[in-house]
């Protein structure tokens, strides 16, 4: 037991603090579905923003991030900094989108897209494998996570960490299940802030700490390629230093996987909790916005506290064995903060868990009510949100049961890269092509678990070389089922296209709803959606630069920035007028 009086004392505040705004949402979260999964449509774009924020700093993610810093130093973030161009395109091509949409959840766009029975099936399905199935997995890994920072701080065993996790659980799923997502999303925002300003407090003890002496003290002692930003690309990969990829896994980072790949809070097209942020703002501008913050505060405010305290665990704990190098972000927080902050520290990594958990809950049960039970509930919307609040409690047990299953959190970080593998081009087309048909997304959507296995027949054992057979598998597969079906029917497109305004590829409907043929291709929002991707990139290494103490460097990405920012603004002129 490492705590005292002083700790518990802001553990107990902060675990009241969440009680009280979660709780006081609950009269307003009971009107009806609408209220429950999306707030009755009424958050503030910055509070949406913040809360999809604070739904990815789950307690796995400082420790991933250590993990990757320590085997590959700072280039080993590009396992996730290359989601970014697919967040921003989610940002200029679908945040409107969404909100003009006008549904409760992802699945049931679906109905609205498609028709007849097969997009009813379709949309069951994917409530329940994504609103239980995969739910649950990704739940049953922030658990795990969880579990471990119990099992270091506190030496706990196995059975307390179960203990401990449950009853954390039972308070978020309380307040999750009788606030809906108005509770949620203003518990994340206190929660982000709590964690950040906890993460920000224990870099500055770690780098004060005798052992660092500092900024400089840490780069001096730190071989450079640790410090460098970007990968190797070498013929075959190799362990150890700076992040060194084949040319084939860099060209499925830069190129694929982040459009290619369903991943949650990076889905291609927006989905899952984020969708459900954007339309649950006040506008269409609000969406906008909401996502925009999203995507600058996910990779350029909340990374770097976290990647310096990563390089300080290379020195602090250059014995930890393979496998347990992101314990060294724990053993910090243990070792090198004082009575009262170490508190602060853990309320921080409650609020990441549980602000991620809240999310899952929230939006799972959406899912499973909204698209997959909802026929059966009758039309009371109070007995509709009573079923909901059940459903988070019977997620939570769930979760908590696969938790007991899951050994290693990389496994299922892969199976959904895997099982995802090329269904993101659909999810994106069917809002800018009218020849997407209810078959496209059901292939797609099946194709990868045949292609995943097989890849392991043909002997194909390295991720991306099975990523790549399972991506170009699938995409064949929903192109021909495309071209094999029929197209959706007039009255179902039309009425997609009066409700939802797409731009892109829709020239036969257009023709028929407004006399205009040909294609609508958006290339400001091409130049815009480029150009915040460089802005992004540059306030990210720029502000590493600048804490590495490299000046130079840091103001040539300063100056990168400035160019790609007046480009943006210039490539949207009169275009967010419109929104």
């Amino acid at each position: 037991m490492y705590l005292t009086f002083s700790d518990w004392i802001v553990i107990a505040v902060y675990f009241i603090l969440t009680l009280v705004i979660g709780l006081s949402f609950t009269r307003s979260s009971g009107k009806n579905l609408e209220s429950f999964i999306l707030g009755g449509r009424n958050l503030p774009w910055w509070v949406a923003g913040f809360s999809m924020v604070a739904t990815t700093f789950a307690a796995d993610t400082p420790l991933a991030v250590t993990e990757l810093v320590v085997k590959h130093g700072i280039s080993g973030n590009w396992l996730w900094w290359n989601m970014l161009a697919g967040g921003m395109m989610t940002v200029f091509f679908f945040a409107t989108l969404w909100r003009r949409a006008g549904v409760l959840t992802e699945p049931e766009l679906i109905t609205l897209r498609y028709s007849g029975a097969p997009a009813r099936f379709l949309r069951t399905f994917r409530s329940v494998y994504l609103g239980l199935f995969m739910n649950v997995l990704i739940m049953g890994w922030v658990n795990l996570a969880f579990m471990s920072i119990l099992e270091v701080f506190f030496g706990c065993s196995w059975s307390e960490q179960i203990l401990w996790t449950a009853l954390v659980m039972g308070i978020t799923t309380l307040y999750t299940s009788l606030s809906g997502l108005k509770g949620v999303a203003y518990t994340d925002l206190i929660q982000f802030l709590i964690a950040m300003a906890g993460c920000i407090v224990l870099a500055w003890f770690v780098l004060d700490a005798p052992q660092i002496g500092g900024l400089s003290g840490l780069v001096s002692q730190l071989p450079k390629t640790s410090l460098n930003f970007f990968p190797e690309i070498r013929s075959v990969s190799s362990a150890g230093g700076m992040l060194t990829l084949s040319f084939g896994a860099f060209f499925c980072f830069v190129a694929i996987q982040w459009w290619a790949s369903w991943y949650p809070g990076a889905e291609p097209g927006g989905g899952g909790y984020v969708a459900q942020r954007m339309m649950s703002t006040r506008t269409e501008k609000g969406a906008f916005l909401s996502v925009l913050l999203f995507q600058v505060a996910h990779y350029c405010l909340r990374p770097w506290p976290w990647i310096l305290v990563a390089l300080s665990t290379i020195v602090l704990y250059p014995d930890l064995p393979p496998g347990q190098e992101r314990l060294g972000f724990v053993m910090a927080m243990r070792d090198y903060l004082p009575a009262g902050f170490r508190g602060l520290l853990l309320a921080a990594f409650l609020g990441a868990y549980m602000s991620t958990l809240s999310t899952q809950l929230n939006w799972g049960a959406g899912y499973i009510v909204n698209d997959a039970f909802r026929g059966w509930l009758g039309a009371s919307p109070s007995h509709q949100v009573w079923v909901s609040r059940i459903t988070v409690v019977v997620l939570m047990a769930l979760s908590l049961i696969v938790t007991l299953f899951i050994t290693s959190i990389t496994d299922v970080w892969e199976f959904l890269l895997q099982t995802g593998a090329g269904l993101g081009l659909v999810l994106m087309l069917r809002w800018y092509w009218w020849r997407i048909n209810v078959w496209s997304e059901i292939v797609a959507t099946v194709a990868p678990f045949v292609a995943w296995p097989l890849a392991g027949l043909f002997g194909l054992d390295e991720f991306y070389s099975r990523y790549l057979l399972t991506v170009s598998f699938t995409t064949i597969c929903w192109v021909l089922a495309t071209f094999l079906t029929k197209p959706e029917p007039e009255e179902c497109l039309d009425g997609f296209y009066a409700k939802v305004r797409p731009e892109g590829f829709w020239s036969p409907v257009r023709q028929r709803l407004v006399g205009q043929s040909g294609a609508q291709i958006p290339w400001q929002k091409f130049f815009a959606w480029i150009s915040a991707v460089v802005v992004t990139f540059s306030a990210l290494f720029g502000v590493g630069s600048w804490l590495l103490g490299r000046g130079d460097e840091a103001i040539v990405w300063g100056l990168i920035g400035l160019g790609a920012l007046v480009l943006a603004l210039y490539a949207l002129r009169g275009t967010l007028k419109d929104i």
